[in-house]
């Protein structure tokens, strides 16, 4: 249902998705088979990863829009954790990297918890130079759920990101999301505090537009080029949680809920 009205949006099926916590590849089938999916005609990227919770991160796309060349699970450096998954091919005839990754949580505090989100935000760094150096017209996009805020060291520092398009420059990413949490907007509430873990960033020539013809564009009427997709039926009615993502489960009560993220978008256009 959510994934439906997010394209009766602009009355059009998103052409990427990434996906955090999926159990496995038939858990993505059932989705996209649903009669409201259906017509996306979505593939399916997707790799069993050593995580031992049995979650692994993936990918839905349109081939009619994007023309996938190749994807491939990259190993996390650190053990039972989800492997990377990476796919590539061309929009429009132009070259596009994607990232979907799902970060070590701040099990044990977040201060003790930092340096393995770094680690990750330079393993994924590390990915995307490499990727731009081989072909520095390569658009690229990581997303994912970072567990850390926008603004926190992995994301700034290990990603080189910024909140800015005007102070993108080679070698930076861009991170709508960055302005969104500043202006007080979150994905996941814990201890009646918002959090923005749920990241969508960009290559400079994406955010700029210094190669090819497509760029990141403003979600909507909005002036930030992120977006948070939130309506009343994904929102916690009463309890203590009342205003919180409605989950799947709390503890072990089933709440059939969708879950306790709201997702993001961005839009790509001319």
């Amino acid at each position: 249902r959510v994934l439906f009205d997010i394209a009766a949006e602009d009355k059009d099926y998103p052409v990427v998705i990434g996906v955090s916590e999926i159990e496995n590849r038939s858990v993505m089938e059932d989705v996209i088979a649903q009669p409201k999916l259906a017509p996306g005609n979505y593939r399916i990227v997707h790799y069993d990863s050593p995580d031992a919770r049995g979650v692994d991160v993936a990918f839905y796309y349109r081939p009619d829009v994007f023309k996938l060349e190749g994807s491939a699970a990259i190993p996390f450096k650190m053990p039972e954790l989800p492997n990377f998954v990476t796919m590539w091919g061309t929009i429009d005839s132009e070259p596009f990297f994607f990232l979907v990754s799902h970060w070590p949580s701040r099990l044990g505090g977040k201060e003790a918890s930092a340096p393995k989100r770094l680690a990750a935000a330079k393993q994924v760094k590390h990915i995307v130079d490499s990727v731009t150096a081989a072909n520095p017209a390569t658009k690229v996009v990581v997303m994912g759920d970072l567990n850390d805020d926008a603004t926190d060291d992995s994301i700034v520092e290990g990603l080189n990101a910024k909140g800015k398009i005007k102070e993108v420059g080679k070698g930076d990413m861009f991170n709508p999301f960055i302005g969104l949490l500043k202006a007080g907007y979150g994905t996941l509430a814990y201890r009646d505090e918002w959090n923005l873990f749920d990241n969508i960033i960009v290559s400079e020539n994406l955010a700029t537009g210094s190669t090819g013809s497509l760029k990141i564009q403003p979600a909507g009427n909005s002036k930030f080029y992120g977006g948070i997709f939130r309506r009343p039926y994904m929102i916690q009615k009463e309890g203590q949680y009342k205003g919180y993502p409605l989950r799947t489960f709390v503890g072990n009560d089933f709440q059939g809920g969708f879950s306790d993220h709201f997702p993001v978008y961005i839009y790509i256009a001319k």
